[in-house]
């Protein structure tokens, strides 16, 4: 009976470009695709350059914390183990039941972000396409663990290269580069304002917001350990370098669409991007695009998630003893976390942008707390978890009327006040 060790890292060691693979099929998720059009349309072309900027520099920032976290730490397997190691009980129950509820919330945007481009992409019924997809993510990433995972991630960078390369080159090669500058001038000249006070807020807001979800994510987490332990920061530091360009192919797509014309909303682009693509092997190739960028995205979430919660949750709960318990538990978790999605994604609606700004306080409110438990050389305060829900509960909820990008500051800065204060509590009472 194989360990469960190997169901959470597959006995795989990466190298720079297999742990590049692996990085990117978690980074390059559906909100990328999802996130461009809106990015694009608000805050026009520097909002697209500073969308795809913001997130390489959280994956740039983690890379730095990598190595101190692979010295410090050299045992440890998910973010979960941390904690159990840093902090008093009640603190590591409360951050793993956190975490879970991230990961559950990734999952969540991945999976409308499923609904909503296999709504345009193919003419069957939603509910079928979507449960075939999630049967396929199950079967692979629940059944298979880390293992099948890797086997996958390879063919689907191929295909989300190929579609990022090819589709623009050949619009641009069309169209001409010119024509298409002279048309965004005519029809959207809102897009060129790069004088706008609100774009480098959005900018610097989503560097806070991505490194908040990089630092907790418990894929990249398991990654982390997987990477030969002197390759780990540059690993990182290349990931961030390739994934930028994705978001800035993705914005020159819809450059194409919207030079000759106007648009009605948002998602309306990718419509018209579809409807745009006159061959049949582009066509194929952007569907390619978007069925490896979700189905990796949710499989390496999907896997991590149910790791956590089996290792960090239901075994504090459960006698769970055996590998063979924790395999057959992991398998029923992923389940049932997938047949969860699948029934409120067919009936929910929601702004991606706007549900960032939600989860983004919280993402924001972990960074403070998150960097104590790392780099501190300290006891860490038993109540140093529980700023995280002081900072984003006067954030969001108390300093009301304020901006969606200022609320998230403001749960930042309120955690790193608390975080702090319960920090020299600790000292105080140290030195009586």
């Amino acid at each position: 009976m194989k360990l469960y060790r190997h169901y959470i890292t597959g006995s795989l060691i990466f190298g720079i470009s297999t742990g590049m693979i692996s990085l990117l099929a978690r980074w390059i998720s559906g909100n990328v695709i999802l996130a461009s059009p809106e990015s694009l349309t608000k805050y026009g072309l520097l909002g697209g350059f500073g969308y795809s900027i913001a997130g390489a520099l959280s994956i740039f920032l983690f890379g730095i914390l990598a190595v101190p976290i692979r010295n410090k730490f050299p045992t440890l397997e998910t973010i979960g183990d941390l904690f159990q190691l840093r902090l008093k009980r009640d603190g590591y129950l409360f951050m793993s039941f956190l975490i879970f509820l991230l990961g559950f919330d990734s999952l969540f945007m991945q999976a409308v972000g499923a609904a909503v481009l296999f709504d345009l992409l193919f003419n069957v019924p939603l509910s079928l396409s979507l449960f075939l997809f999630f049967l396929y993510c199950f079967v692979v990433a629940g059944l298979g663990g880390m293992r099948w995972i890797q086997k996958f991630e390879g063919i689907s960078m191929f295909f989300i290269f190929s579609a990022v390369i090819l589709i623009p080159l050949y619009f641009f090669i069309q169209e001409g580069a010119h024509e298409v500058y002279n048309g965004i001038r005519l029809y959207h000249p809102y897009l060129l304002v790069i004088n706008n006070r609100d774009i480098f807020l959005f900018i610097i807001t989503f560097v806070l917001v991505g490194f908040g979800q990089v630092i907790t994510d418990r894929s990249t987490w398991q990654r982390l350990y997987m990477i030969e332990k002197k390759k780990v920061r540059i690993t990182f530091w290349s990931t961030a370098l390739v994934w930028c360009t994705v978001p800035i192919s993705l914005s020159a797509m819809l450059l194409i669409v919207i030079f000759d014309g106007a648009f009605n909303e948002t998602y309306s682009l990718l419509f018209m991007l579809i409807d745009k693509i006159d061959s049949i092997f582009l066509i194929l190739l952007f569907s390619l695009l978007c069925f490896s960028v979700l189905s990796t995205t949710i499989q390496a979430e999907l896997h991590a998630t149910t790791v956590h919660f089996v290792k960090h949750i239901l075994k504090s709960k459960k006698s769970l003893k055996t590998d063979h318990t924790l395999r057959r538990e992991s398998y029923w978790i992923s389940g049932i976390i997938l047949f969860v999605l699948f029934t409120i994604t067919l009936f929910a609606k929601f702004s991606l942008l706007e549900f960032l700004f939600f989860y983004g306080s919280i993402y924001a409110s972990c960074i403070p707390v998150l960097l104590i438990v790392i780099l501190s050389k300290r006891p860490i305060p038993r109540l140093l978890p529980y700023s995280i829900v002081l900072g984003w509960i006067i954030g969001k909820f108390i300093i009301q009327n304020a901006d969606p990008l200022m609320t998230i500051w403001y749960s930042f800065l309120c955690t790193s006040f608390f975080a702090v204060l319960f920090l020299l509590l600790i000292k105080k009472e140290a030195k009586r």
